[in-house]
């Protein structure tokens, strides 16, 4: 195997880690929300409990499941058109070099 592969290869890698250790590590920052200090919020004492706080969910527009399914339908059947096509373009290229030399 070409040295300049395994690099190549390596760097990918390390990059998709590096983006996944980004994506779980910054995903806890944004769960909690923690005032900043100085600001007079203090933490309630021991024994004393505060009302439950009651959540009402409005619901006003949104997308129905059938244009759902339709992006995604669409968008893989993009994706599949994208691969074939680099694929065909790849080993067209292929035969070409290998009819030259």
């Amino acid at each position: 195997m070409n040295p300049l592969k395994r690099i190549r290869r390596f760097a990918a890698a390390l990059a998709g880690l590096a983006g996944a250790l980004v994506a779980f590590g910054a995903t806890p920052a944004f769960a909690m929300h923690v005032p900043p200090p100085g600001s007079g919020v203090t933490t309630s004492p021991v024994g004393t409990t505060t009302p439950p706080v009651e959540v009402h969910t409005v619901v006003v527009g949104g997308m129905p499941g059938w244009q759902i399914a339709l992006i995604a339908v669409v968008a893989a059947l993009l994706a599949a058109t994208a691969a074939v096509l680099l694929d065909r373009a790849r080993s067209a290229r292929r035969k070409a070099i290998a009819a030259t030399a």
